[in-house]
């Protein structure tokens, strides 16, 4: 299991650092269970999601992160940080077993059931979160994000000083744990109710902020799409 010694250490000072430039305003955390397994389903907007939901989070998160991103000095803070490498493109066994074993061991796995970096409305789901919460029977709790990109902001691009980030968690969704066989009926019908509810999320967190998503990403290269994610999650179905 990964630790996630540094980031409880290093999130005060991380705090800290990221509220010199910006406001972050975290809402319903007391959806997030106080112990526990739990698997925070988050829409996916920009590149600050990720260290925001692990940094301001009420417990540090091992968030799953494609794995392009551990590479140099960079990878080697996620590593530290306990975050989870990815392989997007192919079915990835040891991410989905590091994933049951933070869980196991009653910590929070973060997901990003969109896939990849975009618009955050939650157009598409990819099922490997209904597989997650029926093999480890933990809750989802949902999670939005407005403006950790700016409107029309850039793949790369973050919050510009003085923004202000709204994180708002929803109440926890349960699923009875299944073990073996998990059908592909069970996943895709576990997957649409996911769907439902995240989506009822998103319009209550729009409710709640009065704000909006920032569009597209206008420069979304094709290294940044997951061309072929259903078949992926086909292959892994049939586990």
């Amino acid at each position: 299991m990964p630790s996630d010694r540094i980031l409880r250490l290093g999130r005060p000072l991380a705090r800290r650092i990221i509220r010199s430039r910006f406001t972050v305003v975290s809402h319903d955390e007391h959806h997030v269970p106080r112990t526990g397994p739990a698997l925070i389903a988050s829409n996916h907007i920009g590149l600050m999601d990720g260290p925001l939901m692990g940094i301001f989070g009420p417990r540090p998160v091992h968030a799953l992160t494609k794995r392009e991103m551990f590479e140099g000095g960079t990878g080697r803070v996620l590593r530290a940080a306990g975050q989870i490498p990815l392989d997007r493109m192919l079915v990835d066994p040891l991410a989905i077993k590091t994933c049951l074993r933070v869980l196991a061991g009653g910590g929070l796995v973060g997901v990003y059931p969109e896939g990849t970096r975009g618009s955050g409305e939650l157009n598409h789901l990819h099922a490997g979160l209904a597989y997650l919460a029926l093999a480890s029977g933990a809750p989802v709790v949902p999670l939005v994000m407005f403006g950790s990109r700016p409107p029309d902001g850039g793949v790369n691009s973050v919050p510009a000083r003085g923004d202000r980030v709204d994180m708002v968690y929803g109440a926890p969704l349960s699923f009875p744990r299944q073990g073996w066989p998990r059908t592909r009926e069970q996943v895709r019908a576990t997957s649409a109710l996911l769907h439902r509810a995240l989506l009822d999320h998103l319009a209550a967190a729009r409710t709640l902020t009065g704000r909006e998503l920032p569009g597209p990403i206008p420069d979304l290269s094709p290294d940044d799409v997951v061309m072929n994610a259903p078949a992926s999650t086909k292959e892994m179905l049939d586990d």
